[in-house]
């Protein structure tokens, strides 16, 4: 079964959801604006609302617990400076298991897209060896098929190759080099630059397109190039067993006919070795909030440079608006997906299958993490997606109750 997960389809809470979020923070947004008032502070970790932020995480998380959305969660909001907030709830397991906390570790599945290979796609453009309106055959001669030489890098990071979303690799192919001869030779559906289709054999690509330009493997690269110079030093494809009591497991898998734990959830990038562009990276709350403040410093972070802001500002613009709301390898908000009814128009994140997501909004200087496992023990579960959008409406509600948005930068819709 596929486990392709299409951010652009994340089911929002309703309308009267939110209003119940917003409405019952209204007591805790008075109390702190109050106190704002009197004591401005250049951020909000310094401030009264930081304690707001906090219980209106809480609320939403416990609710989602509650509902069995999952057997636990963290999210993180922060600005550039630290963590505001972080709230845990639950367990790693359903079964007995230690308590989540920041250093939990969890199977990011998709986002392992845009932390992974749309970062290291981002330095590799800036250093002009990859060319994001060339041809994929430049960089993987092998992708062969009728109108392939028509697909762009670019086409590939905006899920509009005219690639097929999926397919099942690991049960059609005998071995991991064969299964790379078949996502070469996949057919398009469509020519290139028709349609949207959330694509995890694009990304898969992409990883390919980064190992052959650098000269490095996958994960290597980013170890290299991302995460150690971030002191991300618990995210990682992978992970040794010692590490096995801090990671949550996933689900019970009826392919492997077992709990999966502390190996990848997507089959096809188990299928590969557990090391590919659209899936298999884990981490921590710890490391993500790391990552998201370098990208709301420019992209830089303790003194070192990961990303431009040039490339920030490309990879993080919708492309094409009359396609989708893709940017490159990024998503922004479209009123319907995980980044909820409140974030502006310049925010761009992403989600992963087994439910994690990430948001970033530079014009607040903010961002919330959210991590669980909700395909313990099956991802036949769909309770998480108004978990996301409550959450992020609830944060960003709080937030704005205590500073002005300029107006230039309020609402969502594609990025100008």
């Amino acid at each position: 079964m596929a486990t392709v997960e299409d951010t652009s389809r994340v089911v929002a809470a309703p309308r009267r959801t939110r209003s119940w979020v917003i409405g019952s923070l209204a007591g805790l947004a008075m109390v702190a604006a109050s106190a704002r008032a009197q004591t401005p502070t250049p951020h909000l970790a310094d401030d009264a609302p930081s304690s707001a932020v906090r219980d209106s995480m809480r609320a939403v998380l416990e609710r989602g617990l509650a509902d069995k959305a999952y057997p636990g969660a963290i999210a993180v909001v922060g600005d550039r400076h630290e963590a505001i907030a972080t709230v845990a709830v639950g367990h790693q397991d359903w079964a007995a298991s230690p308590k989540v906390d920041e250093y939990t570790i969890w199977d990011l599945a998709s986002l392992t897209k845009v932390i992974g290979t749309t970062t290291a796609l981002m330095q590799l453009w800036a250093d002009h060896r990859v060319d994001l309106d060339a041809p994929v055959q430049r960089y993987l001669p092998e992708f062969v098929g009728p109108h392939k030489e028509l697909v762009t890098v670019r086409h590939l990071l905006t899920h509009s190759s005219g690639l097929p979303g999926w397919r099942p690799l690991y049960k059609e192919a005998t071995s991991p080099a064969e299964a790379l001869r078949l996502l070469y030779q996949t057919p398009l559906d469509t020519l290139p630059g028709v349609r949207m289709v959330y694509s995890d054999l694009g990304a898969m690509l992409l990883g390919k397109i980064v190992e052959r330009v650098s000269g490095e493997p996958l994960d290597v690269y980013l170890r290299r190039h991302v995460f150690a110079p971030l002191g991300m030093t618990s995210t990682m494809f992978k992970p040794p067993k010692r590490l096995l009591p801090r990671i949550a497991p996933t689900e019970r898998d009826p392919w492997r006919g077992r709990l999966v734990h502390g190996e990848v959830h997507d089959e096809n990038a188990y299928f590969l070795g557990g090391v590919s562009g659209h899936a298999g990276l884990f981490s921590d709350a710890a490391d993500l909030s790391r990552f998201a403040r370098m990208y709301l410093e420019g992209g830089q972070l303790d003194g070192a440079r990961i990303v431009t802001p040039a490339a920030i500002d490309t990879f993080t613009r919708v492309q094409d608006s009359a396609l989708s709301t893709r940017a490159l390898g990024w998503e922004v908000p479209n009123g319907s997906n995980s980044a909820g009814h409140e974030m502006s128009n310049r925010a761009f994140g992403h989600t992963g299958f087994t439910g994690t997501s990430i948001w970033i909004d530079p014009a607040r200087d903010l961002f919330v993490i959210l991590l669980t496992n909700r395909v313990d023990p099956t991802r036949d579960n769909p309770r998480l997606g108004p978990v996301r959008v409550q959450l992020a409406d609830a944060v960003v509600s709080v937030i704005d109750a205590h500073g002005p948005t300029p107006p230039s930068a309020a609402g969502t819709g594609a990025a100008p």
